[in-house]
């Protein structure tokens, strides 16, 4: 890239994380409000004539046209840096699956079939007693029957499980 293009791009992206700052700020609400006030008391003065209300009309379109690119690119780079920061965990979790990063490129049914697993996965947490328990998308059935068959062994698991009979009963 240019060096120059890289130059404005980084003023455009320096302007845009301002502008976002600015317009979200309690400053630039009591703004809008006076301009408000100030649109509605000068009526009664301009008779509360057509140009009266373009001048409001066409000035909040604009605002509006502009604000919807400002909040999507806003939105655009807030996504990408929580993306980034769950790539980041994903990655240095040794239970989980590096499948996960970069999800958000599937397409929807892709992203279907992956809800319906951990579904699945929801299923089999919900027959365990022990809330600690996980399983990772490459090996969920096997984890599953593993700590199953560990839980058996444990004290805790077993009292939880007369527990829950006695409750049956």
């Amino acid at each position: 890239m240019a060096k120059s293009t890289q130059r404005k791009k980084n003023l455009f992206e320096r302007f845009a994380n301002w502008a976002t700052i600015a317009t979200g700020s309690s400053a630039a609400f009591i703004a809008a409000t006076v301009v408000i006030i100030v649109w509605i008391v000068t009526g009664p003065i301009f008779k509360y004539s057509d140009t009266w209300q373009l001048v409001i009309n066409t000035g909040t379109t604009i605002i509006t046209f502009l604000m919807v690119f400002l909040i999507q690119k806003s939105q655009n780079k807030d996504s990408k840096a929580v993306h980034l920061k769950l790539n980041e965990l994903l990655a240095s979790h040794q239970g989980a699956s590096n499948r996960m990063v970069h999800i958000e490129d599937l397409t929807e049914d892709e992203l279907d079939k992956l809800a319906r697993f951990y579904i699945k996965l929801s299923k089999l947490a919900e027959e365990e007693d022990d809330i600690t328990c996980t399983h990772s998308i490459d090996a969920a059935e096997e984890n599953h029957n593993e700590k199953l068959s560990s839980l058996k062994t444990k004290k805790h698991y077993q009292n939880a499980l007369i527990s829950r009979s006695k409750k049956s009963k």
